[in-house]
């Protein structure tokens, strides 16, 4: 009998030390889910959060979701961060979506991929207030000036921000 107490103490203790070690530092997580598996050359993809702490870093990531559909090793985007006051960022960033050999990178053991792509790294935003992030894509296949209208393949774009732990 004393052996069963003492078994449900240390189940007691190590399920606590395993919620206290699993601390989400997530502070926002969103998704956007594209139509029919396409994301539309003029397709902006909008992310709305708010900023209250303006001291501490955060890292930012651009999450992609892609299936075998995707046809290229890389990807290109357009990134604009509106502030509170209204000024703007506006970045254009290529990821790599395959290796040399064209496997897909990212984490997924169906035929679906997420990647979590490093957008802004240890960001301190000066102002506390409502942000927007839009995001589009801007992929054209080699030689040719004219976007790819329907970017087949991308399932699900989203964003997270995540605290720094110190």
């Amino acid at each position: 009998m004393e052996r069963i107490q003492k078994n449900k103490i240390l189940l007691f203790v190590g399920f606590f030390f395993l919620m206290i070690s699993c601390q989400d530092v997530s502070e926002f997580n969103q998704y956007k889910t594209l139509e029919d598996g396409s994301w539309k050359s003029n397709q902006d993809l909008t992310f709305n959060f708010e900023v209250k702490d303006t001291i501490r870093p955060k890292n930012l990531f651009i999450n992609i979701r892609n299936n075998n559909e995707y046809e290229y090793s890389n990807l290109f985007i357009i990134t604009t961060l509106k502030f509170p006051n209204n000024t703007a960022v506006i970045d254009t960033l290529q990821y790599e979506m395959a290796d040399e050999k064209g496997v897909f990178l990212g984490s997924g053991f169906s035929s679906i991929k997420e990647n979590k792509l490093f957008y802004k790294e240890e960001k301190v935003f000066p102002t506390s207030g409502n942000y927007v992030l839009s995001v589009k894509q801007a992929m054209r296949k080699n030689g040719e000036i004219n976007e790819i209208k329907n970017l087949k393949g991308i399932l699900d774009v989203g964003l997270t921000i995540e605290k720094i732990n110190e």
